[in-house]
């Protein structure tokens, strides 16, 4: 019986993979017959770490560098991508925070702020998004075989997040963008569906609070499983959505948040 996980083959593109959350995707399905896995990242040696983890499980990488927020150079990935390991049948857009080059002004008001300061979040969490997206779907159609699109936003962009302002909008914008991606795609077999994250332990993320009890406990007072979430946690759900097991799920935003929302 075929294990129900299995990506049948699928070359997986997933950005913003060389650390933290995408690390542990690209792993994730690498380690469930993916046919290969593109290792996106704005710094090509942390990509290019992720992808000899990869291989030296003896599974096949390509490590790719690429800021998401250019739509030139998404368009190069993916042609390089797709000459090597052939069409994307997956795409993990999980690239996010302030991208490549944040501002200095980030932490301010935004309304202190400008659109060159908003840029930083639009570029990558909704721009990044959309480039993506439309540089896979024509290889994706062209496959004539089930196609993944996954996103991962933030539980800012569902229930808001003061100081976040630009971030939460991005994200919500990301996961209408899904839906309606969604909706034009499903003729081909190809489903797009977005996870919502809170706070998961990314290397920037203990970065801010692991020098901080105080602020981690009471950061965690809002949660119902009382610790951040992992890595894994998140990559557990993208696998499910990117393989065989979920052919008939399409449009849906999917939380992995240690009951955050259902505690508010």
């Amino acid at each position: 019986m075929k294990e129900v996980l299995d990506l049948s083959g699928r070359v997986a593109l997933v950005t913003g993979a060389g650390q933290g959350v995408g690390r542990q995707i690209a792993l994730h399905l690498a380690a469930h017959n993916a046919g290969g896995v593109v290792v996106n990242d704005y710094l090509l040696a942390r990509a290019e770490a992720v992808a000899e983890e990869i291989r030296a499980e003896g599974g096949k990488a390509l490590a790719l560098q690429a800021d998401v927020s250019d739509h030139a150079n998404v368009k190069d990935m993916v042609a390089r991508a797709t000459a090597e390991l052939g069409p994307i049948g997956v795409l993990v857009n999980n690239a996010g925070n302030a991208g490549a080059t944040p501002s200095a002004d980030l932490g301010k008001p935004f309304w202190e702020t400008s659109p060159e300061v908003w840029n930083s979040f639009l570029g990558v969490n909704l721009y990044g998004v959309m480039n993506c997206t439309a540089a896979v779907i024509p290889g994706m159609i062209a496959r004539r075989a089930p196609g993944r699109i996954i996103t991962i936003i933030s539980d800012a962009g569902r229930w808001g997040d003061a100081g976040l302002e630009i971030y939460a909008g991005a994200k919500a914008g990301a996961a209408g963008f899904m839906r309606s991606v969604a909706r034009s795609l499903g003729r081909y077999e190809i489903t797009a569906n977005s996870v919502a994250i809170a706070l998961t332990a990314t290397p920037a993320v203990e970065r801010t609070l692991n020098g901080d009890p105080e602020r981690l406990k009471r950061t965690l007072e809002k949660y119902i499983i009382r610790r951040p979430g992992r890595p894994d946690d998140v990559a557990n759900m993208v696998l499910f959505l990117a393989s065989d097991a979920s052919p008939w799920i399409t449009g849906q935003v999917y939380p992995v948040n240690g009951g955050f929302s259902f505690a508010l």
